[in-house]
């Protein structure tokens, strides 16, 4: 490599650092790495080569590394201690000698190997900075356009990089379609197969939910009202706990807002997901109560040790209760983390008179004893 070149390129590795960030150390130790495989390659070499970049000049040097010994076996890997001598005086036999070689047209070689490792750790770096910058945004909303839509996995088009949004976090009900616009949530960020960063994203997860109450509410984001929880099922229904412990809020109506438009405005991005908006209670039988709305609940007997409540509703609130598909009442369970049994009012009543007439007849036979 010339010395032009040569100087060419520790500008190129300053400016690299000062710019991208990408430390200057580690760029020539990349560099004397990728050189050493460069000269063994070239020169089908079988010696144990060490090269050094000067780090102000740019000037290569190639050093064959041998160890000294006192009959040489391998003369690739190998000295006699009679030449090593030659060279320095106080070495001694099983220690290693540096010396250097002058290796014909290896100028070019290096130059190109240094271009090659240079766009290399350009990539790298862009690529690093690309997965730092989406890794501080994991748990937060962003917004893509459909580059890939055929009914598996969905590629989005974030601007530096890719989002994939697989089958598992799609809303079922949902139709994507190329060049769509869309938002979803950021569950994680991974390094490919080649380095480059994936951005794994969701719009079925529960959190994407309470990422859209967080832009909505004010006063959730600003921490007046707390989601405690969110169950849900995606693109048919959720249900979502909050809870103020300042009085004078409603925790409820400011999240529906006047006229339902702050609920609304989710239920629009989520389109048409319907939503229960339930106060947390720390009572479980009010808040067990509360999560099977839009059921009215008759009574609420909790087992606090086995976290299991049975639960009596009026006859004709029995179905609603349960939901279609046993849905309601799932996602009431999983809200409140309790095990629900719901029996309506008649159902309650014949078990009572059956265990009453077991009662009975089982103290009379007990008499007659």
């Amino acid at each position: 490599m010339k010395a032009t070149e040569s100087k060419e390129l520790i500008q190129a590795i300053d400016e690299l650092e000062k710019e991208r960030g990408i430390n200057k150390n580690y760029l020539l130790e990349s560099l004397e790495t990728a050189l050493v495989t460069a000269y063994k390659r070239n020169f089908d070499s079988a010696e144990n080569v060490k090269i050094i970049m000067d780090e102000k000049t740019g000037d290569i040097k190639v050093f064959s590394v041998k160890t000294v010994v006192k009959d040489v076996q391998d003369e690739n890997l190998e000295i006699s201690i009679e030449e090593a001598k030659k060279q320095n005086k106080k070495i001694k036999e099983g220690e290693t000698i540096e010396i250097e070689i002058i290796p014909k047209n290896f100028g070019r070689i290096a130059a190109q190997t240094a271009k090659q490792v240079i766009v290399q750790k350009i990539r790298e770096a862009e690529r690093n900075m690309i997965y730092t910058e989406y890794n501080d945004r994991k748990g937060e909303i962003v917004s893509g356009i459909v580059q890939k839509a055929d009914g598996g996995t969905v590629v989005l088009d974030l601007g530096r990089l890719e989002g994939i949004m697989l089958v598992k976090d799609q809303i079922p009900t949902e139709k994507y379609r190329v060049n769509d616009k869309i938002r979803a949530y950021v569950l994680s960020v991974e390094k490919g197969v080649k380095g480059a960063p994936q951005v794994l994203v969701s719009r079925s997860h529960p959190d994407f939910v309470r990422k859209l109450f967080e832009f909505e509410i004010p006063e959730i984001y600003e921490g007046l009202i707390e989601i405690k929880n969110i169950a849900r099922d995606a693109g048919s229904r959720s249900k979502v706990a909050v809870y103020s412990t300042n009085p004078d809020i409603d925790p409820v109506g400011s999240c529906v807002g006047q006229k339902g438009i702050r609920i609304q405005n989710i239920i629009n991005e989520l389109n048409g997901e319907k939503i229960d908006v339930i106060e947390w209670n720390e009572d479980p039988a009010i808040f067990i109560s509360e999560a099977l709305l839009p059921a009215q609940v008759m009574a609420v007997d909790v087992n606090q040790e086995d976290k299991f409540a049975q639960v009596i509703v009026p006859d004709d609130q029995l179905s609603l209760a349960i939901g279609k598909g046993g849905q309601n009442a799932r996602l009431a369970a999983k809200l409140t983390n309790w095990k629900i049994d719901i029996k309506s009012e008649s159902q309650f009543r014949e078990l009572l008179e059956k265990q009453e007439s077991e009662e009975t007849d089982h103290t009379s036979h007990f008499e007659n004893e």
